[in-house]
């Protein structure tokens, strides 16, 4: 017994089979199985911590199967829907209208979880943009920055729309941009379409269907009534600002994207803060 091989983990236990991997000997509870043979169970958790820590081009953790932030978005979207058909209040309470700026800012992030309740085929539009889009992009770009990117072009979106909304002139004058409510997830799915055709360009791929429909989308905002178009413009400017910042810095410096990140939201907050003080509504 002394001469035949034991298992390292297991040395009272005679090990018979070696791992493909690393070719020591291991017992039949230390074995996994491979491709080909059996693998140790410390070579196995050392292949998958590897895996784990692998990551895309512009740094985000490498991600396999489902595009699950995309997935949980659209979820959301879905979920708020349908409490907007069981109850007005969802969609008083989560819209967008800058005369409310100062008073709910969370209104500038969760617009873009309502869609309008009258219509199904607004929510059914944006949310299969977001699938076509979002699968691009998730594996790309990783979870969090996807994530990241999203919400904060909807927060340009947001801040877009309050920038270039008319204001009333006089008592009379309404109504107005101001005081006009918006919904929608179509301004931050803006900011992934031209996130795509940044991150294209850096990559080298080509991004011409994805230009010819933010052409087609831009043209739709100003020629069909009731479309925010200021909304769309603000999440495509700042989902290309994410973008630059990503493809700048790079994987090399992928832990300052998120600093660029902020920085962006900074910005965005204070222009909105700007614009809302700046804004004198007449009274009659």
């Amino acid at each position: 017994m002394g001469d035949l091989p034991h298992c390292p983990r297991h040395p009272d236990r005679v090990a018979l089979v070696s791992c493909q991997r690393c070719g020591r000997p291991t017992c039949a509870e230390c074995q996994r199985p491979a491709a080909v043979g059996v693998q140790c169970v410390d070579c196995v958790k050392a292949h998958q911590k590897q895996s784990r820590s692998l990551v895309t081009a512009f740094g985000g953790r490498a991600v396999h199967g489902r595009p699950m932030v995309t997935i949980s978005l659209i979820a959301i979207c879905v979920v708020v829907w349908v409490g907007q058909q069981l109850n007005d209040k969802v969609t008083t309470d989560l819209f967008y209208v800058p005369v409310l700026s100062g008073e709910d800012p969370w209104r500038f992030i969760t617009a873009a979880f309502v869609h309008s309740p009258r219509s199904i085929f607004h929510l059914l539009f944006n949310m299969y943009a977001l699938w076509i889009v979002g699968q691009y992009l998730e594996p790309m770009l990783g979870r969090a920055r996807m994530l990241a990117l999203y919400l904060i072009s909807a927060f340009g979106g947001s801040v877009g729309y309050e920038l270039l909304a008319s204001t009333p002139n006089s008592p009379t004058d309404y109504p107005t941009g101001w005081v006009t409510p918006t919904v929608g997830a179509s301004g931050a799915v803006f900011g992934l379409f031209v996130a795509v055709v940044v991150l294209n360009r850096h990559l080298g791929l080509q991004s011409g269907p994805m230009i010819g429909l933010i052409v087609i989308n831009a043209v739709i905002g100003f020629v069909v009534p009731d479309i925010a178009w200021q909304a769309h413009l603000g999440g495509a400017v700042t989902g290309g600002l994410c973008a630059g910042a990503v493809t700048l810095l790079g994987r090399s410096r992928a832990q300052w994207q998120w600093l660029a990140f902020a920085g962006i939201v900074v910005l965005l907050v204070a222009l909105a803060v700007i614009r809302f003080e700046t804004v004198h509504l007449p009274m009659g």
